[in-house]
């Protein structure tokens, strides 16, 4: 359950009426009137994430206006606010909507093409930035038992032989959002809205291989995606595939490895479903 701002909270931020808990977003946003409430995630993030989104120029897209408090910050009292924007996340399995949803990032991401990198990347630590080190082969993993076959075969991609078909020109990095699956919201009649910001310094390809790797692991998705994307974006692509399949092995791990349930059922499901996609991006790979 989401934890509920004070009356002197919504007083700084001009609002009023009943507190209601959303889903998603890990429990933790409320909606009050035209304004959604979530706990700040440190004051150099909050602020640095204000001055970002207050900016942005909304072309094929919506997000949610970051809100400031009566004294001027981006956050009061632990607590952020931002405007409300109305949408749905999809039903992924019945009526999924993944290149849509990669057409908002990209759009997303085309306008955040020139905003300079952050500095506190290079400070933040958790399950998520171990998982994006690993994908990009700045640290070795630590995995769990029964991840590691999968990692194996996902690694073998990345780093193909000199002369590969895969091998192509490396984009240059810039400022992207690393969970765009469960973070684009629909509305008829309206450009999808993408929320609940994640920034990683990396090409944009992956940002969208992140989305076609969560649609493979946990939503059943089949090599057609892939596919469809590599069609549009090459080879290469693939590559962008197997580091966001590493990427999410090693949060599972991590996480796995912080609830002490190595040897649970659900542990055995989760190595399943990267097994799974593991073999369906090596085989796509034997096919280029």
């Amino acid at each position: 359950m989401a934890s509920i701002p004070g009356p002197e909270v919504l007083e700084a931020f001009g609002l009023s009426g009943p507190v209601v808990p959303l889903p998603g977003g890990e429990g933790r946003s409320v909606r009050v009137g035209a304004a959604v409430l979530k706990p700040a995630d440190g004051r150099e993030f909050t602020d640095w994430l204000g001055e970002t989104m207050s900016g942005i120029v909304e072309d094929g897209f919506r997000v949610s206006r970051p809100l400031r408090a009566s004294t001027g910050a981006w956050q009061h009292a632990g607590w952020t606010a931002s405007g409300y924007v109305p949408g749905a996340e999809p039903d992924h399995e019945a009526e999924p909507r993944w290149l849509e949803i990669i057409e908002a990032g990209r759009a997303f991401h085309r306008a955040l093409a020139t905003a300079p990198r952050p500095d506190f990347l290079d400070r933040r630590a958790n399950w998520w930035q171990t998982g994006d080190y690993v994908a990009w082969q700045e640290r070795q993993p630590d995995l769990v038992s029964g991840l590691q076959a999968s990692y194996d075969d996902l690694a073998a991609l990345i780093t193909p032989l000199p002369g590969s078909a895969q091998v192509t020109h490396q984009p240059a990095p810039q400022l992207i959002h690393g969970d765009l699956t469960g973070n684009v919201l629909f509305s008829a009649g309206l450009p999808p809205a993408v929320i609940d910001f994640s920034p990683y310094w990396r090409p944009a390809a992956f940002g969208e291989a992140i989305v076609v790797g969560d649609a493979l692991i946990w939503h059943g998705a089949d090599a057609g995606l892939v596919r469809d994307l590599m069609s549009d974006r090459g080879p290469g692509f693939l590559q962008y595939v197997a580091r966001a399949v590493v990427f999410r092995l090693v949060t599972t791990s991590e996480r796995v490895r912080s609830q002490a349930a190595e040897q649970s059922a659900s542990t055995a499901r989760e190595v399943r479903r990267y097994e799974r996609a593991a073999s369906l991006v090596a085989g796509l790979a034997r096919a280029v």
